[in-house]
């Protein structure tokens, strides 16, 4: 079958040299599959020794029980991305916080403008609060925190909602400076069932990968 051909990243040593792992992995199926795939995977395969943990502590902070639904944590990444202009990561966790929270015209309310969205107030705050964060860090106070406080968040809470922001603006940074491209609308749609069901940790987003035949 035909591979599908995609915008190369702006680091072709990188994309070309994949290292053993399970990114090269599900580069592979994809491309046997004739699919798009999502070329953050390169920047993970390159140097997997360094990236694997990266994958595990992204795990923890999206999926972990928390005070914070895995949803919102989504819509948190998602939102961070949107406010960097981070296409590829913003379109990839909308998808992801879609499936999720059971409604793509939530989360495209609230990427557009939070205040007219129909988020509860409480949850607005923290898209507020991961605003000021991403666009006014050295602005922060302590009397943010005291906001989601009155808003209802308790302390463990706003831990999750400071590691998601801070997170997203690493990889906000990280795929824009080295050439992500988005995918097409129905690609990331896929990506988003698989990572909402599959997780973060690559094996098992390639096992859900293999079981569907699919290399999208």
């Amino acid at each position: 079958m035909k591979t599908i051909e995609q915008t190369p990243t702006w680091l072709p040593a990188v994309e070309a040299n994949p290292q053993p792992s399970p990114y090269a992995d599900l580069i592979r199926i994809a491309k046997e599959g004739g699919r798009e795939h999502w070329q953050i995977w390169h920047l993970f395969a390159f140097r997997p020794e360094v990236t694997s943990p990266l994958a595990s502590f992204t795990e923890g902070v999206m999926r972990s029980p928390a005070p914070i639904s895995g949803g919102l944590r989504e819509l948190i990444a998602a939102y961070t991305s949107w406010t960097n202009k981070c296409e590829f990561c913003w379109r990839s966790h909308a998808a992801v916080a879609a499936e999720m929270l059971g409604s793509e015209e939530l989360v495209r309310g609230v990427l557009e403008d939070v205040e007219t969205s129909s988020l509860p107030e409480p949850e607005k705050a923290l898209m507020r609060f991961a605003r000021k964060m991403t666009q006014e860090l050295p602005e922060m106070r302590e009397e943010d925190v005291e906001e989601l406080r009155k808003a209802g968040w308790d302390d463990e809470a706003i831990y999750y909602t400071i590691m998601v922001v801070a997170l997203f603006n690493f990889y906000n940074r990280w795929v824009t400076t080295s050439g992500v491209h988005p995918v097409s609308d129905e690609v990331h749609r896929m990506h988003g069932k698989r990572l909402a069901s599959s997780g973060y940790e690559p094996k098992n987003r390639q096992m859900g990968i293999k079981a569907s035949g699919n290399g999208a």
